[in-house]
């Protein structure tokens, strides 16, 4: 029998769950900052652990393709199946709300509400009226790149007008953290100007808008304060960041170090670049800068340049390498990772071999291989030469297969080598002692495990030496604790 709404002296319970990517992780911690400044207790979703029994699960959705609007789907259903032996309400926020509203709502009754983006700022007060059973009506979905101006230089004004999730800080009130590990995802900016044929992000995130540099460093500077060592900077495309500021594009490059000087944060990690927008300065402030992880994220997508022009994207198998190579003539063991699509519409056998000549020339240490599948509103779902999804997935299986052998042997290129690894996992009885060094993403491109009875703790900097692989795993035999600052990073060599 559900249970009545809690009397108003009462702390309400909310729990929240976070599908999809780093953005979506912060903009659920802005959420979590949202609520508990109205006064709101942060609870588990189950309480079988012990814990309290949340009066409203939220579940932060992710709309991105068909596997993680299925996720979610998912995720809302299982929550569901909580809340009904607990007497809770399910709520979908995120970007599969967002993006279809009220006809996700119909398809799914097992919300008792479903929030769009513009929710946010009263999301407590929405929490509310969902408890007290009179629902919002099922958020309307809009093409949110018409909710700023089409000029990027008017838009900060105008942003002030439009939700944009995660770009509000106000210290103690606009995040909560939820977890304690010495890694946070900070965001520079949000939603994207290009129009690639296949995306749909656009869409339903909206124009690109750019964080002032004062609340990133003002939210990068709290972060430390709560024990963070590495801020990985986050947005649908950082190199655009400071198109829409005063400072202009190389916004990015002057920001970069002096989030690096932050009291605190021993290292600074950039991701989501485009190629076409890897300006020599920005190239090298990453390569270079002390405290700036050398290592690139780069959306290459593909290595043909017709099947990149198709997708309305630039650059190609040649340029792509000399980027690689300029990155490396820098930093020679910095990290370099992408993301392919197989399977794009009218993508011929000679352009999957010139996709493979690329990532076999380019040494990338991490990919990601995607098959090709149509998504809402997007451009390609109304392009012909589609091929069979069968054949997708034999050309994902192909490229996936030479990935795998070529990360690997980037991986075996690095024993012998030193690398200053951050600890993430202090090992224990169940699990072994892991981090990352500087060419490694949290969740993306492997990690490095350290030896066993090593006695490292969380937020530590080890200086390591390679001894083994695993794929794109490192094994890693200690040598020295690093203390704190930034002297400890140059004098390893790996800043």
């Amino acid at each position: 029998m559900p249970k009545p709404p809690p009397p108003e002296s009462a702390p309400r319970r909310a729990a929240l769950l976070t599908l999809g990517c780093a953005r979506n992780e912060v903009d659920s911690e802005e959420l979590a900052g949202r609520l508990a400044g109205s006064g709101w207790e942060l609870v588990e979703a189950d309480p079988s652990s012990g814990g309290p029994a949340p009066d409203v699960i939220v579940v932060n959705t992710c709309g991105f393709v068909e596997q993680a609007k299925k996720d979610s789907i998912d995720t809302l259903l299982s929550a569901s199946d909580v809340a009904q032996a607990t007497g809770a309400k399910v709520v979908a926020v995120g970007c599969l709300a967002e993006r279809y509203g009220a006809e996700l709502a119909e398809s799914l009754p097992e919300a008792d509400a479903v929030l769009g983006f513009d929710a946010y700022p009263e999301l407590a007060e929405r929490l509310g009226e969902v408890l007290g059973g009179h629902a919002p009506a099922p958020h309307v979905p809009v093409d949110r790149r018409t909710l700023l101006p089409l000029t990027p230089v008017a838009r900060p004004t105008a942003a002030a007008d439009v939700s944009v999730p995660g770009h509000e800080w106000v210290p103690d009130l606009s995040r909560v953290r939820l977890s304690d590990g010495p890694v946070a995802n900070l965001k520079l900016a949000s939603g994207c100007d290009r129009r690639c044929a296949f995306c749909a992000i656009p869409s339903f995130r909206g124009a690109f808008v750019s964080r002032p540099p004062a609340d990133v460093l003002a939210e990068a500077a709290w972060l430390a304060e709560q024990g963070v060592r590495e801020l990985v900077l986050v947005s649908e495309n950082s190199t655009s960041y400071g198109k829409d500021l005063p400072g202009g594009t190389r916004a990015l490059v002057d920001l970069l170090p002096r989030l690096a000087a932050v009291p605190g944060i021993e290292r600074v990690r950039a991701s989501y670049l485009q190629p076409a927008e890897m300006r020599p300065d920005l190239v090298s402030v990453i390569a270079t800068t002390p405290g700036i992880a050398p290592y690139f994220d780069l959306s290459f997508q593909h290595g043909s340049a017709a099947v990149l022009r198709r997708m309305r994207r630039f650059g190609g198998r040649t340029d792509f390498l000399e980027l690689c190579e300029r990155i490396r003539a820098l930093a020679p063991e910095a990290g370099i990772r992408s993301n392919v699509i197989v399977g794009f519409p009218g993508e011929t056998e000679d352009d999957l071999a010139e996709l493979e000549a690329f990532l076999t020339g380019a040494r990338l240490d991490a990919v990601g291989v995607f098959g090709y599948s149509d998504e809402d509103g997007t451009e390609a779902a109304g392009y012909d030469g589609k091929i069979d999804p069968d054949e997708v997935q034999a050309r994902v299986s192909r490229i996936s297969s030479l990935v795998d052998e070529l990360v690997a042997q980037r991986a075996e290129d690095r024993v012998g080598s030193e690398v200053v690894v951050l600890v993430e996992q202090a090992e224990d009885d169940d699990f072994e002692c892991t981090g990352r060094a500087a060419h490694q993403a949290p969740e993306v491109d492997g990690e490095c495990v350290v030896e066993r009875g090593s006695g490292l703790t969380a937020g530590e900097l080890v200086r390591c030496v390679v001894v083994d692989t695993e794929g794109a795993d490192l094994m890693v035999s200690p040598r020295e604790v690093l203390p704190g600052g930034r002297a400890g990073l140059v004098a390893a060599g790996s800043a």
